[in-house]
């Protein structure tokens, strides 16, 4: 059983939620193990079509990771080491079969941040605070905030938040594009539900095909991505789903997938 972490199913929706409220859910290298193995049971239980990631109790989504063990970390190799474990974490969200949505409650910082980032929508509570504090403590997001916030804000947004540590509210999150919305506390599972389950109606392969033309593409030379979304779209078509959907839409009712 997973000490650090819980998982909640609810039909085709799955809630991972970092249990380690009395350190405000710092991830130690425990937490970032049982993530990877949650994931990995996640992507292969064909019934789960969303995932939404938050954090326990209303302080913190995730409060980065644990410097204490950061701090006993002997040579520049295990250092190297211990960013590569969590990259390997943050790309295995973005290569998951069904989408993530981060549930913001709290602060998001250092490798909080990064892990959220890495999911494929972010909702945020009015209380979320996000930033990148590493500079604090002499060392640089390891966990691939310096790729993916360039990548989601801006290269000029993201060298303020590694370059100064400051803080940013959900409000300027939203504004910059690191957040999809803002809601306030009480609502945020409720709307990060909600969205899981629009999400859940939709066609799965389709799903999945969307999510990897995005991710996969944005790291591509556009005619590359073109040619990605494009033999995607080919796959597509020739799909269960697609027959389906294409003949609920002309009889004006609703699809009825079955992920094949």
């Amino acid at each position: 059983m997973p000490e650090t972490i819980t998982i909640e199913r609810d039909g085709p929706l799955a809630t991972v939620t970092l249990n380690r409220p009395q350190v405000l859910n710092a991830l130690n290298g425990r937490m970032l193990d049982e993530l990877d193995a949650a994931l990995r049971e996640l992507d292969g239980d064909g019934l789960v079509r969303a995932v939404i990631l938050t954090g326990a109790g209303s302080k913190a989504f995730a409060a980065g990771a644990d410097i204490g063990e950061l701090n006993v970390l002997p040579t520049a190799r295990a250092g190297e080491a211990q960013a590569r474990k969590g990259q390997a974490l943050t790309r295995a969200i973005e290569r998951l079969r069904v989408p993530v949505i981060a549930a913001v409650n709290g602060v998001a910082l250092g490798g909080g941040c990064e892990l959220a980032m890495a999911c494929d929508l972010r909702i945020a509570a009015e209380n979320a605070r996000f930033g990148q504090p590493e500079v604090n403590l002499g060392i640089l997001p390891g966990y691939g905030g310096t790729q993916r916030g360039p990548r989601l804000m801006g290269a000029g947004m993201a060298m303020y938040l590694c370059l100064t540590g400051e803080m940013i509210d959900a409000a300027e999150a939203l504004r910059c594009g690191l957040v999809q919305k803002v809601t306030p506390l009480d609502g945020l599972m409720a709307e990060a539900r909600r969205i899981a389950g629009v999400i859940a109606t939709k066609a799965p392969l389709a799903i999945t095909a969307t999510k990897r033309a995005i991710t996969d593409g944005a790291r591509l030379a556009l005619d590359d991505a073109l040619a990605l979304e494009a033999l995607l779209f080919g796959q597509a078509v020739t799909t269960a789903d697609f027959a389906e959907g294409s003949r609920a839409f002309l009889d004006k009712r609703p699809a009825a997938f079955t992920g094949r």
